[in-house]
Order: structure tokens, then sequence, then C-alpha cells
């Protein structure tokens, strides 16, 4: 391969190869290392002094010396036509969603609009580091269509889909079991592994479909078992008590999604509080995987994720930022809560962890390992170059730090978007921040 296939990155190189919580051997890490990339996907990630003498002679080796290399960050849940409403006061989950979330997306029947904001929300993700979303659009199908074309002219690799949602909504967003499900197969049709995009069957909640309308839902997830599966579970205790009203028949929240066949590998259910061992024990038998909204979970006080007893059952995890109920794009930020969340709860989550879940852990929960999440050959050139001294105080922290965790413990404490330098997708740099 000559010199002008390659492109080759120095700095710093931290990626994950197993669980930290399960593993001594959980990461690569070199201090002095190099990230060799050709065709937009990882060719070798090691030692700066091993695989520089590898290169073809000629070879533009980008320097990004007292930088951190690391994969791009993996969110598991977030709402698009949120962006606009974050940061909106209410008492709790159904009230905000009546009060703000209902209305503002009400607007993306407009492609136009759908179109802008999908530009500003995709430019929030990649200044934050954020490389791969699992992302709800709104009921329109036009805003699914507007996401994946701003998504896809940046070469993005994203998930999304179209809510579906059919009672208990205003008439402005209501579709019905048969047109959703009709407008759910066409999307899968024209978007599904069309260059890097991915689709999500996307059921708001449960207390928000028919039962004909999820039993479609699980039609579908058979029909399409590469596709995935996003919805909302066992949120808030008002939530829960209102599923228990609408489905008596079933034995918990996830058992009603499980009833009509939607608990598979490649399912991400949103925020899993409330749970039993039970409800635990079946995400674990399924594969069916976990995405942790610590910042929304705190903000409309829906309650603490257990990470211990998660771990216990072996449920498969990942964080996310659930914008716009979350209060932050950055996956930094999203670490941050996280660790109080959990300590709160009687736990301890070290960064290792944190970085893992956020990385090489989503990917994993996602059934995308191996195609992005670390750096293994092959894999997906998704990768984001981390400032240790992005502000006085992480420079100051920083050049205090004994160890990778220390490191990497104040990146995810008083890290946030700032800390991105740039922001690379399938090798290409897509975001590099602005000086200051």
């Amino acid at each position: 391969m000559s010199s002008q296939d390659l492109q080759a990155y120095r700095a710093s190189l931290l990626h994950f190869l197993a669980d930290p919580a399960f593993s001594d051997q959980s990461h690569d890490w070199h201090e002095d290392g190099l990230l060799i990339v050709a065709d937009g996907k990882v060719q070798a990630a090691g030692d700066y002094a091993s695989l520089h003498a590898t290169l073809p002679p000629g070879t533009v080796v980008h320097d990004y010396s007292g930088k951190l290399l690391m994969p791009g960050f993996i969110d598991t849940h977030l709402h698009y036509p949120q962006t606009d409403m974050i940061a909106s006061p209410a008492e709790g989950l159904l009230p905000w969603l009546e009060t703000y979330t209902f209305p503002v997306e009400s607007k993306f029947g407009d492609p136009v609009h759908g179109a802008g904001v999908a530009e500003f929300f995709l430019d929030e993700l990649l200044r934050c580091g954020t490389t791969t979303a699992m992302v709800y659009c709104s009921v329109h199908p036009q805003s699914v269509d507007a996401f994946f074309t701003a998504s896809e002219r940046r070469g993005l690799r994203m998930v999304a889909g179209k809510v579906m949602m059919d009672r208990n909504c205003p008439d402005f967003l209501r579709d019905t079991a048969e047109s959703s499900a009709r407008d759910t197969e066409a999307l899968i049709q024209r978007w599904h592994n069309h260059g890097r995009s991915l689709y999500a069957i996307t059921p708001r909640f449960a207390p928000t479909s028919t039962e004909e309308q999820l039993h479609l839902a699980g039609e579908l997830a058979r029909a399409y078992p590469d596709t995935f599966i996003q919805t909302h579970v066992s949120e808030n205790e008002a939530e829960c008590a209102w599923v228990r009203e609408l489905f008596p028949k079933s034995r918990s929240y996830i058992d009603v999604y499980d009833s009509y066949g939607m608990m598979r590998p490649r399912a991400m259910y949103g925020h899993c509080i409330w749970f039993d061992e039970r409800d635990r024990r079946r995400m674990a038998e399924t594969q069916s995987a976990a995405a942790i909204c610590p910042t929304s979970n705190l903000f409309l006080g829906s309650g603490l994720f257990d990470f211990e007893l998660a771990d216990k059952a072996g449920v498969p995890l990942s964080l996310a930022t659930d914008v716009g109920g979350g209060t932050s794009f950055s996956m930094l930020q999203t670490m941050n809560e996280a660790y109080k969340v959990a300590r709160l709860g009687g736990s301890y989550l070290p960064a290792l962890r944190m970085f893992y879940l956020a990385t090489l852990g989503a990917a994993r929960a996602m059934r995308l390992e191996g195609t992005i999440g670390n750096f293994a050959a092959g894999a997906e050139a998704d990768f984001i170059v981390v400032d240790p001294q992005a502000t006085p105080l992480l420079q100051r922290r920083t050049g205090r730090v004994e160890s990778l965790e220390e490191l990497l413990f104040a990146l995810a404490l008083l890290g946030d978007d700032r800390a991105i330098a740039a922001t690379y997708s399938a090798g290409r740099r897509v975001h590099v921040r602005s000086p200051s």
C-alpha cells in the first residue's frame, strides 16, 4: 500500500478489549502510540516506535502528541426532535412530555425544519466526540429522511427510527397501527444498511402504543432480524403505574415488550431503573441491552440505575445522554453523572469502566463489535482526539495525575465538549475545535 493510501496519527492511544469490571486485560494503552488508517478503516494501532517503522516512506504522520486518541463515543439513546427543548422545566416525565415534547415534535412534518434541526444536532454530537448514536426521530417519516440525509452527507454510522405512537398522545402526533407499520417497513427498506445508516423499529413507549401497534412492531422485528429495536422502559414510577393499568395481564413493564417479541439482540431499552430480578434476568437471557441515562434520570427525578444488580444479572450495558430530557450532548458530562448515580446507589464506577461503556461496551450492546467501538484491525476508523489541557482546570489537574485511571477520571469529571480537539468519522475529520 502506498503512502498516499495511508493516514497515521501519533498520540497517546487507548482502546478497549473487554469490560474492565470482568477482565484484568481490558484495554490497550500506549503512552506514545500510533493509529494507522486506510480507506476509512483501522489498519493497525499500537506503540509508535514499533509501528512507525512499518509505514511506507513518505507517509504523513499527523502529530497529536500530548493528546489522547480513542474510539469515538457511542450514545445509545437520544431524541433529535427534542434538541430545541433541552433544559425545559417540568415537575416530572409525563407533564414534561405534554408541555414541551409533543408540541416541539409536531413541527417535524416539515422536512425543511427537520433538516435544520438534524444539522445542528449532528454538529453538537461531533463537537462532543460522539460518532455513533441511536436516535429517536418524530412520528413523521419525513423526520427520518431528514436525519439520515444529513448523517449520510457526513459519512456517519448512525441508527435511527420513526416513533410509533397511536394512542395517549395529541391527535397531531398520532399515527395508526397500520400506518406506523407500513411507514416503518418503507423506511427500513429505504435506509437500513444504506451507506452507514441502520434502522431502529421505534415504539415510543408502551403507554403510547395500542396492543395492535406493538404486535405489528414485533412482527417487523421478526421479519427484519438485523434491524434494531429502541424504546423506553421503567423510567419513572408514575409511568410504571400507568403501564400496569394499561396492560394488566403483563407481569411487568418489560414483559409487555417481551410478549410481543421485542426482546432480542439489537434491542436497546432506555432507562431500566424500576426493574426486579426477573426483569434483569430476562434482559440477559435475550441479550436485550440497557441504555443508562443518568443526566435525564436526575433531571426528571426518575430514579437511580442499579449498576451492581445489572452486572450481577449479566445485562448488556451502555451509556446515553437522552437529550432532551438529558441536559448535555457530552458523553464526558454523562460519565460525570453516571459516577454520582453509582455512588448514590452504593456502587463504584471506575473511569476505565465509564470509557468502556461509552465505546466498546456500547458497540457490544448494539452487536456492532468489530464494526465500531475499538481499534481492532478492520474496524471503521471513527475516533476522537481528547485534549487533557483543554481548560485551565483540566490542565492543572491532569498535570498531576499518576495513572491512566486518574487521567480518565479527571476527563470524565471535569471534561466537556471543550476537551474534544477533533473528531474523525471513517478516517475523515468531521470536527475540529475552534480556537478559544
